[in-house]
């Protein structure tokens, strides 16, 4: 190994260093450590940038767009009330996640599971009031651990399958690995339920600062459909995350702050108080519709609306008349949903039949030009809108459900690949009018995308230089070793490889030398190779060893510390069950 190796070495650790020690940008660290490889002829050009040709991270890129069409449909919001509830711990959600996520990821590419359930679990954490830091990184995990239970579960496997069927063993099918992944996905699981709340960080809760912003009345109607015949538990109204249900109207009798075992009717009418936000999230849960009728006037496509909030100006020219007085609607191409005056108990019936002053703020759905057209104008002394506040287009739920359904069949059936699957079901989002094109661009996160791409330029230079294969040969001359032992460094070493490179390089880089062991100690070759295959997948340690971990690392809030405090135990932990199942079901 020359002085590339050993600039190679460096910069893994240093970047390390710097993503646990330090607050610069880890897109910016990945960034510069695959320049200097660069620049120093460690790697060629093609060879630093390959990585972002890398179909994983194509794959990833469009996963954004397809999660993007699922929340600005509402589907996103029908996944998490059906399937994920209304636990009322920490450990409750952390178990109604396990499951879904980790049945997924056996048949479908943890990737594709993680992108999917991001900005779903961001939504579910949001209602609970629950740091999102406490399900992200189990997410991932659960993933990862999902993925060992069949050979489809992971590329990695499907990598390990094919080097096996090219040096001449028979390969496996798709279930022989799942006795020895259900037992340490239970085993792990397990772990992450009784210590992960304790061992995971805990940011702000998200409803931190709620009552320092204006608060409005904000009245809706329950419609016949989702909602009638549901508790206001069950439907998500009684643990909001801006906002709380105040009053309920029934033919004329209110009830105060009803209970949440409270069985809603059709044409119930809520009053809720909250923030401008907690509009937003009312119109996102599927059963509801705004108070005021001229919602359903407002000529504006959804992903065309946002929340608007405008302070009235000395111009106003429905000054001293109420909203039923003055054509609100007509004048500007906007729907008001509340007034806010100082505080909610200020305006006489919710602000319904108050006469409109110099200084009042009004919450309004409008056009996403409405701000940039009246920021200048005297009708209002401020507008702000609010970002990524336009309602779903709940009409198409169930299309783009449909779009992701037969993206996860072309793709764990192998019609065609997970890439091809990921596109076009990106595309189809995009003909079916589920999202547009603006959104689309805005959906993807390039922070995460150069992190993943930058990393396997460390992973090739590691390979490249021959000081992968410098580390492994020096640890595995180190001495006389039996199978057993032999084993147990084999899975070390990998586990150890995959967490500073590539998973798929860690395997590609092992199973030679494992070949070259197992045959000069005339021992069956294939424990070595199933070994390889869960050691690759078990990346728990730090955020640049598996794609999910990268994924979670910018939403949770996480630093690198998070990860050695909680992905230390779990590799230990799996390892120890993961060897004695390897060998009850392949001895040596």
């Amino acid at each position: 190994m020359g002085w590339e190796g050993i600039l190679a070495i460096g910069l893994v650790l240093g970047v390390l260093g710097f993503l646990a020690l330090s607050r610069i940008s880890p897109d910016l660290i990945l960034m510069a450590a695959l320049i200097i490889l660069m620049v120093s002829g460690v790697l060629k050009p093609e060879e630093a940038f390959a990585g972002f040709a890398n179909t994983g991270l194509m794959t990833i890129a469009a996963l954004y767009i397809v999660a993007a069409g699922l929340r600005e449909t509402g589907a996103i919001q029908c996944i998490t009330r059906r399937l994920l509830g209304q636990p009322s711990s920490v450990r409750g959600a952390q178990f109604r996640m396990l499951l879904p996520t980790a049945a997924l990821s056996a048949f479908l590419n943890n990737t594709t599971v993680v992108a999917m359930l991001i900005p779903a679990i961001q939504e579910w954490c949001q209602r609970l009031k629950i740091p999102p830091s406490k399900l992200l990184l189990p997410l991932s995990y659960t993933a990862i651990l999902g993925g060992t239970c069949t050979l489809i579960g992971t590329s990695t496997n499907l990598v390990v399958n094919g080097l096996l069927q090219k040096s001449g063993h028979e390969g496996l099918g798709v279930f022989d690995i799942s006795g020895v992944g259900l037992i340490v996905l239970l085993v792990g699981g397990g772990f992450l339920l009784l210590f992960g709340n304790r061992l995971l960080p805990d940011s702000a809760g998200v409803a931190e600062g709620l009552d320092k912003v204006r608060e409005y009345h904000v009245e809706m109607i329950v419609e016949d459909g989702a909602l009638h015949g549901q508790s206001l538990s069950v439907a998500g109204l009684s643990n909001l995350g801006y906002g709380y249900l105040a009053e309920l109207e029934r033919a004329d009798e209110v009830t105060q702050s009803p209970p949440g075992d409270f069985i809603l009717q059709a044409g119930d009418r809520l009053s809720f108080i909250g923030a401008p936000r907690c509009a937003h999230e009312l119109r996102s849960i599927q059963g509801l519709k705004p108070a005021n009728e001229d919602i359903h006037k407002l000529g504006i496509v959804h992903f065309r609306r946002r929340l608007v909030e405008a302070v009235i100006g000395p111009e106003f020219p429905f000054l001293g008349m109420t909203l039923q007085e003055c054509d609100f609607l007509g004048s500007y191409q906007a729907v008001v949903l509340s007034i806010s005056r100082g505080g909610v108990d200020t305006l006489p019936d919710k602000g319904l039949n108050a006469h409109l002053q110099v200084g009042d703020t009004l919450l309004m759905e409008a056009g996403k030009e409405f701000a940039k057209q009246y920021s200048f104008r005297k009708d209002f002394l401020l507008v702000s809108a609010l970002e990524d506040s336009s309602p779903p287009n709940f009409q198409k739920a169930q299309l783009a459900l449909g779009i992701l359904a037969a993206m996860v069949v072309l793709s764990a059936l192998e019609i065609i690949p997970i890439l091809q699957a990921a596109w076009l079901a990106a595309g189809v989002m995009l003909v079916t009018r589920c999202l547009n094109a603006g959104l689309a661009r805005r959906s993807i996160d390039f922070t995460v995308l150069t992190v993943v791409g930058a990393s396997f330029a460390l992973g090739e230079s590691m390979d490249k230089t021959g000081a992968a294969q410098w580390i492994a040969e020096g640890l595995m001359s180190g001495g006389h070793l039996t199978p057993l032992m032999a084993l147990v460094m084999v899975y070390v070493m990998t586990s150890l490889f995959t967490e500073v490179i590539t998973n798929n390089a860690a395997a590609v880089l092992m199973f030679p030398i494992c070949s070259a062991v197992s045959e000069q100690m005339g021992v069956n070759f294939m424990p070595f190779a199933i070994a390889i295959m869960f050691a690759a997948s078990a990346s728990f340690m730090t955020p640049i060893g598996y794609q999910t971990n990268l994924m979670v690392y910018g939403p949770g809030g996480y630093r690198v510390m998070d990860y050695l405090k909680i992905g230390i135990p779990m590799n230990i932990l799996a390892g120890c069950v993961s060897i004695p199942v390897i060998l009850w079901f392949w001895p040596l």
